[in-house]
Parts: structure tokens; sequence; C-alpha cells
């Protein structure tokens, strides 16, 4: 009889998905010779993106192209499939997925059985109920949605230089961001400094003090992975490049090309970006293994999942015990430090226990954080030690350009930033590309194409 290898199944190729798939690939590469063991990778996208990145993505210090790591050219071993896994089903071992050839076809979803599973779709935007919203506002967790926002931003600056109409230009020159942590005001900081670069440069009808940045935050203080010395400065230093930071405040409407505000304000704009947290992925729901009350999987130290035997996970679907924590029952925060830092344990358990090697308990203590304002700017926080300014800005691409993936990434990341220190900014907006076919389908006589987003 043919011995069939162990299928080690990962859900998911973000980060800690494909970190873990490149350690088992690593570790294990004796039995994928031998066919002893088979390792598949189940991924939306048949790329990992470096969301640390995006910001600088959006503000173009970055091409698109190396802010992602293709899956197939780091996990030669691997068996890619590009699809989304549906449910789960691990009483028996299998997981439903759809893939684009059976969307295509309207066929059922195909069942993949598995023998070890490790669960890491990662997360999704948390969004509220807010009118207009799902309409008109703009995310900012994928590579499409961050050089989407940059050519968006780049299209509001060309309509207020091209019209008379206050009403219009006072609409296409304010920009409202919702949500103060890391993407919230990253993302703001880099397109300002990009914003205010382009007005000065290129478009002398327009001035950097007629764009209104706004910056929306319910609770009483941004970036809280700093610290509140560090949170405090970041307002301040927002606040005196004329960013409008709102504390306190929620998002009650933004229908209408209007962002409704708690404290009464309002505002007509054409651009709401949306970053105001993430939940754990739906399809956590869609399984048998056991949640927490928040909806992520309970697990163990060892980064099984509790009272499951052969499935594993990490990242921000696993609730994990904090064992370095002198606070009994806390949990590790589902922040990129702890992710890298769990696919190295989560892919060496794997292997010990294919091995019948013993378990490695998953510690680590809060080494700090690092954030960027815009270019020369940030702020840090790293084994206590607290940076601004300029230190704090080359602290965090040095921590970045450490943690991206591959060496190939690395140097083109870094001729890239080098380059952008010896020439000027490239700006331009390529809205068509998000569109290739509109002008031949007008062409040929169809329709004029219609964005619906355009509406805001």
């Amino acid at each position: 009889m043919v011995k069939e290898p162990v299928r080690v199944l990962v859900v998911g190729g973000g980060y800690v998905g494909m970190y873990t798939a490149l350690r088992l690939q690593r570790r294990l590469r004796a039995e994928l010779v031998r066919g002893d063991v088979e390792i598949v990778v189940v991924s939306p996208d048949p790329y990992m993106t470096y969301q640390p990145f995006l910001p600088e993505a959006a503000a173009g210090s970055i091409s698109p192209r190396h802010v992602v790591v293709p899956l197939r050219r780091v996990l030669r071993r691997c068996r890619i499939v590009v699809g989304e896994v549906r449910t789960i089903d691990h009483a028996r071992r299998t997981a439903t997925l759809t893939t684009p050839a059976t969307e295509e076809k309207g066929a059922p979803a195909e069942r993949l059985g598995y023998d070890e599973l490790v669960l890491v779709p990662g997360s999704v935007s948390r969004t509220l109920p807010v009118p207009g919203l799902a309409e008109h506002g703009i995310g900012f967790r994928t590579v499409e949605e961050a050089i989407g926002l940059r050519n968006h931003v780049i299209e509001q600056m060309d309509i207020a230089s091209s019209t008379r109409d206050p009403e219009i230009r006072d609409a296409a020159l304010t920009f409202v961001f919702v949500g103060g942590g890391y993407a919230g005001v990253e993302a703001l900081g880099e397109l300002e400094d990009m914003a205010r670069y382009t007005a000065r440069h290129y478009y002398p009808n327009v001035k950097p003090e007629d764009m209104k940045w706004i910056l929306v935050e319910a609770s009483g203080r941004i970036l809280p992975e700093v610290g509140p010395e560090l949170g405090r400065y970041t307002v301040t230093e927002l606040r005196r490049r004329n960013v409008d930071v709102r504390l306190e405040t929620r998002l009650d409407s933004c229908a209408g090309r209007v962002a409704v505000l708690s404290d009464g304000a309002r505002f007509p704009t054409r651009t709401l970006v949306w970053t105001a947290g993430v939940r754990p992925h739906p399809l956590l729901a869609a399984t048998d293994l056991p949640l927490t009350a928040r909806g992520r999987l309970k697990c163990t130290a060892e980064l099984t999942v509790e009272g499951v035997a052969h499935a594993w996970a990490a990242g921000d679907a696993a609730a994990v015990p904090d064992v370095a924590s002198e606070e009994p029952g806390r949990e590790t925060a589902p922040n990129a430090q702890h992710a890298v830092r769990q696919a190295g344990v989560l892919g060496d358990n794997i292997v010990h226990s294919l091995r019948g090697e013993p378990l490695e308990t998953y510690a680590h203590r809060y080494a700090g954080s690092v954030a960027s304002l815009g270019l020369h700017k940030g702020v840090a926080q790293v084994y206590g030690r607290r940076l601004k300014g300029y230190p704090a800005w080359f602290m965090h691409r040095v921590h970045h350009l450490s943690r991206v993936p591959t060496v190939n990434r690395k140097a083109r990341v870094l001729a890239e930033w080098t380059l952008a220190g010896l020439f000027k900014r490239e700006i331009v907006s390529l809205g068509s590309l998000e569109h290739p076919r509109a002008e031949f389908e007008l062409a040929a006589g169809g329709k004029p194409f219609q964005d619906p987003n355009e509406s805001f």
C-alpha cells in the first residue's frame, strides 16, 4: 500500500501564514523531498502584503510591487491554492473552498482534506453601521486600497485646481481619516506630507493651507502603542501641521458627501478613509473550533487550539496567553510584533508534533513601537527609550527594512529610498489603472464607465 503524505493545510497567506509555511518548508525539507509531507497554502491573493509599508506606498516612497511578496517565489516546495476557505469541519478534517475556477463555472465549493490545520486568516476591517460608509468609505488594508487612495488624493487636487466653484474646491481639498491607530495616523501623515509637497511644486493655484486634513478618534488618545507621552507629542505635531485632530469624537454619517461628527461638526468632503480598527476574520465563525467572546480562537501558549488536536493558530485570529506578562489572564496583542515571532514558534511546534517532540511555549516581552508621521518625522518607543522626529523616523525605516521578507525585497526597498533622497518625488495619478478597459469599451460603442465611488 502507498502511504499518503501528511497534509498540512495553512489557511491564510499573510505574514503569519507565509512565514509559518516557510519555516515548515525549511525544517521539513527531507520529508517534502521524500513525499512524506505536503504543505498546502490557501490564500485569496498569490502574494503577501507587508502592511507597514502601505503608507509609504500611498505616498509614493515605495513602488507597489515592492510592498508584496509573491508566495510562489518564496514557498517553492509548497502547493499554493488561490482561493478562499468558506467552512472548516475539523471533526472530519475537511475544509470547503472556492477558487476563481469554481466561481467562474458556478460549481460547488471544493472539499480539501488535511491532517494538520494552521488557521491564520488574519483580520478584516471593523466597520460600524454609519450611514453612507459602505458606499463612500475608503479602506486602508491592501496595496490596492493604498494606491487607489494615492490616485484619489491627487485627482482631488486636479479637481480643485481646475474649478472656480468654492463648494467643489472645498470638498475636494477636505480629507477625513477615521481612526487614530497606526494605519490612520501613518496614512494621514504620509499623504499630508505628499500633498503639501505636491501643492508647493506642481499646483500654483492650490496652497497647502487650502487643504483640510481631519483625524477623528473615538477615544481620548492616538497611537496608544507608543505610550501617552508620545501620543500627546503626535497630536501636537499633527496640529502644528494644521491637521484637525478631534479626540473623543465619532463619525455619525458620511451620506450626501458630508462627514457629520458627533461633536456637531460637518465637513463637505469627497475623501473619507476608514481605519477604525479590525475584527476577527469571518471564517472563524464558520468552523467547529472554540472561540472567545471577541470571536478569536482560544489558543494555548504552544499555539495549539485549546482542547483540539491537530489544530494550530497565531496572529490576529488567535487569542494566545501572554506568559511574559505579570497580569493573569492577559492575552498577546493582535499586532505585527507578536505575529512575526509567533510564526516561527508555530512552524517549529508543528515540526515537533510531527516528530513526537515536546512543544515550545511562546513567550515574548513587548519591545516597543515605531510610527512614521511623514518624511523625516516619526515617533518611537524602543525598550523604554522614547524617540521623536528624525531619529524616530530613521528607526522606523531600519526596523521595517529588517522585517520585510526576502533579501530581494530589502534590496529593492533600500534602493528606492536611496533614489528618493536624490531626486524629486514622482507625483502622478494613474487612476485609469483601476479601470483599464474603460477607454476601449467607450471606443467600441459601449457606455461611458461610471465609477460607483465617484459620487463621493
